[in-house]
């Protein structure tokens, strides 16, 4: 499997009309790619099987948001978050998305379900850029990963409190 570029810096867009879906197993190894994820990642579909979904992470992108993302999902709970994803060649493109577990007749965690559509650009300029950059400035400023990662989730956490919201308020209410 070849390596992805590194960032470049070029948005790709998509059309509002267009949803990219993937499905991964219980360790976020993809299983299913539709048509749209190929065209906007780059990536073919035997590329991208069985690698982690982790593959189009991009280094702008805070990992709080994605133990946020995972801590809720974990949980059989749905999750709404706007993400930037790393192309193959190392474009980028923005989705708002949509993450759901997959759960078995026995309540159980099969996989992980997402929906990814063409976020409102109001939202993204206005208020997620702002705020992932001061997150992700809060994980670089620490040497540990592990360390950055939770101060930036307890800055994120307590901005919400801050505002007398949870996350799922907060979101819909940008």
């Amino acid at each position: 499997m070849p390596d992805s570029a590194g960032p470049l810096g070029v948005e790709r867009l998509f059309d509002a009309d267009q949803i990219i879906v993937s499905k991964t197993d219980t360790r976020g190894r993809i299983t299913y790619v539709n048509r749209v994820f190929m065209q906007i990642s780059g990536y073919a579909e035997a590329e991208l099987l069985g690698q982690p979904h982790s593959l189009i992470r991009h280094p702008a992108m805070p990992r709080c948001v994605f133990q946020l993302l995972w801590d809720r999902i974990q949980a059989k709970r749905e999750i709404f978050a706007y993400v930037i994803n790393r192309c193959k060649n190392g474009d980028h493109y923005w989705v708002f998305a949509h993450v759901t577990p997959s759960l078995g007749a026995d309540g159980e965690i099969l996989g992980y379900h997402s929906n990814r559509r063409v976020p409102d650009r109001r939202v993204l300029e206005g208020r997620i850029l702002p705020l992932y950059e001061m997150l992700l400035a809060e994980e670089q400023r620490h040497d540990n990963r592990k360390a950055g990662q939770a101060a930036s989730f307890a800055m994120l956490v307590e901005g919400l409190r801050a505002e007398g919201l949870d996350y799922d308020e907060w979101l819909f209410t940008l």
